[in-house]
């Protein structure tokens, strides 16, 4: 049985930290993984070692140098002769049970998000000008302004996407914080490889980031790391968060990420012969990669009416999309918890089937993938998950917009199928609602560099400001050598 040992914890030896096993199985394949469990003095030091490390280091550097570093690591990720990305296309199959072509496939377009040019676009999406990370930059007002991160950033981090992590990782890498992340038990070792290679390629920041890992409901661990930080991002359930911020001290930032629902649209201009079954390909790609575990990955589709193709046909198409991709990358084995869930909604469509004449479940016949079709609207409900989706027919696609409202919290990303005149009349009743995302289908799941996820900052909600106001340099004239 292969062993692969999970985290990153600069100047803890590894005979001193205890170690728990995780065991991941996929067929004949097993693997052992091992994660640390530190002590409450471990802790200590390592979040002390950190801050120190990006006072002395990271703090020191230009934004553009540290863009710089992770391209460079970022590139050894993409090199399929790099043994560290060959590492990542044979285990992170057997600790997800993804299919292995999605694996690669998928982690080839998400790392790509992280090339210098991209960095710099996430850099001037939240910042107009990026050496306001640097040094006291002009503002727009009068005077000057500073931005600094924090001083010690903890994630915790959720779900088992590979490579999920490194959005807000880098994200704290660029506001030059010393920075700890806490990995999920469903997939705890990418985030630790990435520490590493940056330790690799510039050994100046080796002790700048962490990554750790606690079980899942153990408040005294923590704790311990609640209040060695100034900011916390926590991605999860909302409960879980909910639990979390009343446990993160007044004085410190909290940022939480949790559950949200996506969902797609097509228009009638979307639905002619010609198009229609490209539009489902597309759409079907965005609910089989990585089997819905997204927040951004659809749970059901709105498709209008008076088109060439009618929804009815195009739930066909869509469903013989899923039948094709399954045939190429099969659904991954399902845990008792996630087998019920889709049983579950399986069985509330089929009584719906009875009660409602026009109504109809299409499924493949091993269970891998199901398709609801209503032939009248409905409100938003979550779907099972895992290759199950909901198709529903409007007369307008504006119809559907108002019962979106009550679920406003939840809302965050919408594919959509249209002309450019019907797609920004959308937007404009979409963003009202509180959707925070719209895009093509077929990218639902690969947001773009310096996406805010959420609505929100990827780098100005990690930051503080230092300012210069005017009447300080003002006043500071007086005082000038060259002032009689």
């Amino acid at each position: 049985m292969e062993r692969e040992v999970a985290g990153y914890l600069p100047g803890l030896p590894a005979d001193q930290v205890e170690w728990r096993t995780l065991t991941f199985t996929r067929g004949n394949d097993a693997l052992e993984v091992a994660v640390p469990v530190l002590t409450d003095a471990q802790i200590a030091a390592l979040a002390a070692r950190v801050r120190d490390a990006a006072r002395r280091t990271l703090k020191t550097r230009t934004v553009a140098d540290i863009a710089a570093t992770i391209d460079r690591a970022v590139a050894r990720l993409l090199d399929r002769d790099d043994p560290w990305r060959q590492k990542a296309e044979r285990l992170l199959p057997l600790v997800t049970g993804y299919d292995a072509e999605m694996v690669r496939l998928g982690l080839t377009g998400y790392l790509k998000t992280f090339r210098r040019p991209e960095l710099q676009k996430f850099l001037v999406e939240d910042f107009a000008n990026p050496s306001i990370l640097d040094d006291f930059q002009p503002t727009p007002k009068g005077g000057f302004a500073k931005a600094h991160g924090p001083e010690l950033l903890l994630h915790i981090w959720a779900g088992n996407v590979p490579g999920l992590p490194l959005w807000s990782l880098i994200s704290g890498l660029l506001v030059k914080a010393g920075t700890v992340g806490k990995v999920p038990t469903a997939e705890p070792l990418f985030a630790g490889w990435f520490a590493r290679i940056l330790a690799e390629v510039d050994p100046d920041l080796a002790d700048c980031l962490a990554i750790v890992w606690w079980k899942g409901g153990d408040e005294a661990q923590e704790l311990m790391w609640l209040v060695q930080a100034d900011t916390v991002v926590a991605y999860g359930g909302n409960d879980a968060l909910a639990a979390i911020r009343g446990r993160v001290p007044i004085t410190t930032r909290y940022l939480p990420y949790g559950h949200k629902i996506s969902f797609g649209m097509v228009a009638r201009s979307a639905l002619d012969v010609g198009k229609a079954g490209m539009v489902a390909n597309r759409a079907a790609y965005d609910v089989v990669r990585y089997d819905q575990q997204g927040c951004y990955s659809p749970q059901l589709f709105f498709v209008e009416r008076g088109g060439r193709v009618s929804p009815r046909e195009f739930a066909g198409y869509f469903a013989n999309e899923l039948a094709a991709h399954e045939t190429r990358f099969p659904r991954r084995a399902l845990s008792m918890a996630e087998a019920g869930s889709v049983a579950a909604w399986r069985n509330a469509e089929e009584m719906k089937t009875f009660a409602q004449p026009t109504r109809t479940l299409l499924g493949d016949p091993a269970g891998a993938w199901s398709v609801a079709y209503a032939d009248a609207p409905e409100g938003l409900s979550p779907c099972g998950l895992n290759r199950t989706v909901t198709i529903v027919a409007v007369d307008r696609l504006a119809d559907a917009v108002p019962g979106l409202a009550p679920h406003r919290a939840f809302l965050q990303t919408v594919g959509v199928a249209a002309d450019p005149e019907e797609l920004h009349r959308l937007a404009g009743l979409l963003g009202a609602v509180g959707v925070t995302r719209i895009c093509a289908l077929g990218r639902m799941t690969a947001p773009e560099a310096g996406w805010h996820h959420d609505g929100r900052f990827n780098l100005l909600d990690l930051v503080t400001l230092t300012e210069i106001e005017q009447s300080a340099e003002q006043a500071a004239d007086a005082f000038a050598r060259y002032v009689d």
